[in-house]
């Protein structure tokens, strides 16, 4: 059977891009491939982190999960940091990658970039995260990953990882493969819509999140940016503004972006119907998480047997790695 890793860092609320370009996606493969999902709170130590508010946005986050859709019962739902696999393959996968290929990567140079004394300013886990994402996925022999467009090059890594440690050592790992949702993959900022939506955006008109009043969700995407000459068509490149709303509402009904532009003459009804339809596809899931954060311990007990379930699999993939490394058999 396939097998699916994907996993969400616990930084900031949970946006709309987040949901229908990626946790859409996991409630979906979770029925169609055995399905491996986590809440990757070691990551977000690459930036400073006050420990109560990280631990209280990583039981936020999982319930955040499975009020999406994640089932327990189907997938395999835990938290990285309690699976200590994942960081003894991640210094392994440091080791197996070179220094010019981590400094390559396109969200380490931007990141360090943002900084007063760049690359002097930042961790070195910002560096080095690359490879245990690497580890996080070789770790459970994973076929699939879904990513974002900026998540493609973290997966070549993974790939390039993979098929180094095979030939140097025997084949050990699984080379995964991406899969990007056809729809919404990248949505777009409703006051700037050319750059992508973020939950760490400074533009918080042009950011829906998850758990917001639903009012407030159906206002900013009812003021979201278009431009002047008022035709409706999906053209990304020169009408990026009225292309993420089609984006959006096709992600929402699950049709065409481009057929959907003929309905349309002019966009306000556009951004009325964009609007309605990303309340009505919020507010169950609104509803749903307000239950389990009515019961914690409900929570903690999924995430605890989910990470029974994920370190099973992880100290078998671990005990090989270490043998084929000639090193001591892990207890």
């Amino acid at each position: 059977m396939t097998r699916v890793f994907s996993g969400i860092k616990p930084t900031g609320p949970v946006q709309l891009g987040n949901f229908l370009g990626a946790l859409r996606a996991w409630v979906t493969d979770q029925h169609r491939a055995e399905s491996m999902f986590c809440v990757v709170d070691l990551h977000a130590l690459t930036v400073p982190q006050d420990p109560a508010d990280l631990r209280a946005a990583t039981t936020e986050l999982a319930q955040l999960l499975l009020a999406v859709g994640i089932d327990p019962a189907t997938s395999t739902l835990f938290v990285q940091s309690e699976v200590a696999e994942h960081t003894q393959l991640a210094w392994v996968m440091e080791c197996t990658a070179s220094f010019g290929e981590l400094r390559r990567m396109t969200q380490f140079k931007d990141k360090a970039g943002d900084g007063d004394g760049g690359t002097d300013s930042v961790s070195a886990g910002l560096f080095t995260y690359p490879a245990l994402m690497a580890a996080d996925i070789l770790l459970y022999d994973t076929d699939e990953v879904p990513v974002g467009d900026d998540q493609r090059q973290h997966l070549e890594l993974t790939r390039d990882l993979a098929q180094r440690f095979n030939h140097r050592f025997g084949n050990t790992f699984v080379v995964p493969r991406a899969t990007v949702p056809p729809v919404a993959a990248r949505v777009m900022d409703l006051t700037d819509p050319t750059r992508k939506m973020s939950k760490s955006s400074e533009s918080p008109q042009g950011t829906v999140l998850v758990l917001e009043d639903l009012d407030s969700v159906a206002r900013k995407i009812r003021r979201a940016v278009t431009d002047t000459d008022n035709e409706v068509r999906f053209d990304p490149a020169t009408k990026p503004g009225v292309s993420n709303l089609l984006a959006i509402l096709g992600a929402c009904e699950g049709a065409d972006p481009r057929v959907l532009a003929d309905r349309y003459t002019q966009y306000g009804p556009l951004k009325a119907d964009t609007a309605d339809a990303v309340v009505e596809l919020l507010r169950p899931v609104q509803a749903r998480y307000a239950e389990y954060a009515a019961d914690p311990a409900g929570t903690r007990a999924i995430l605890t047997a989910g990470a029974d379930r994920a370190r099973e699999r992880a100290s078998a993939k671990m005990a090989d790695v270490h043998t084929r490394l000639g090193l001591t058999p892990p207890a």
